[in-house]
């Protein structure tokens, strides 16, 4: 008999087990099922296949049978059921970055020496709320708009003028690291998955950002606010649109 699906289908589990693994970092003789379940609250692949991996898992032990040491094939699946689960591996073991998904969004920016009212002028231009702030090519820090309004309205009410203070303010003058506690800063190999659980796990946040190696001091390669989740949200149902 011939038993391609069958080793096509222990390909794929191999693979998901292996990745489950990596992921809750267990004991190698961690039982299948046990991984799944305790997987589904760090992934958001294996909690939206839970019940799939574990009916799978049991449909593996009556697809392989092992006798002196040997793995042999006892049944075959069928093509549903093998692409089915190769399409999991894939979101699983290769998941979709997300510069790659949206890898054409602009990032709006001004430069650190630029006065503060080039900032004014390119919040009321882009209509966004944050600003990437870049010194000698790379990012220096972030202005959001809210903030800026805190620092014009404190110079408001101390009786200042606030043409001469914007005219006079560089944008780089005012940074604040403490404003970013409300970014997220991922690295390039960052997942759409990663990004979508950001976004799902602080309600506050403004925006994710990414540069090569997550880390400030590099050029920002993507910008996401909470405006773009419904198109993470649409990218993931497409992603996901195989029907079972």
């Amino acid at each position: 008999m011939n038993y391609a699906n069958a080793e096509r289908f222990l390909k794929s589990y191999n693979k998901i087990e292996s990745q489950l693994k990596i992921l809750y970092g267990g004991p190698p003789t961690q039982a299948f099922t046990d991984l799944v379940k305790r997987c589904s609250d760090r992934n958001i692949t294996v909690r939206r296949y839970e019940n799939e991996l574990i009916d799978y898992g049991k449909l593996r032990n009556a697809i392989v049978h092992r006798a002196g040491g040997e793995e042999l094939f006892i049944a075959n699946p069928s093509d549903d059921v093998v692409e089915t689960l190769e399409y999991i591996a894939c979101q699983l073991c290769r998941p979709p970055a997300v510069v790659d998904a949206f890898k054409c969004k602009k990032i709006t920016a001004v430069f650190a020496d630029k006065p503060l009212l080039a900032a004014v002028r390119a919040f009321g231009e882009s209509e966004k709320k944050t600003l990437v702030v870049y010194d000698h090519g790379v990012m220096a820090g972030v202005l959001n708009s809210y903030y800026l309004f805190r620092l014009l309205a404190a110079r408001a009410e101390a009786g200042e003028n606030l043409t001469e203070y914007l005219q006079n303010t560089r944008c780089g003058d005012v940074l604040d690291e403490a404003i970013l506690q409300r970014y997220c800063l991922f690295d390039a190999k960052a997942t759409v998955f990663d990004v979508f659980e950001a976004f799902e796990k602080q309600k506050d946040l403004y925006a994710v950002i990414v540069t090569e190696h997550g880390v400030v001091g590099e050029k920002v390669i993507l910008l996401l606010t909470p405006s773009d989740f419904p198109a993470i949200n649409r990218y993931l149902e497409a992603y996901n649109a195989k029907t079972f």
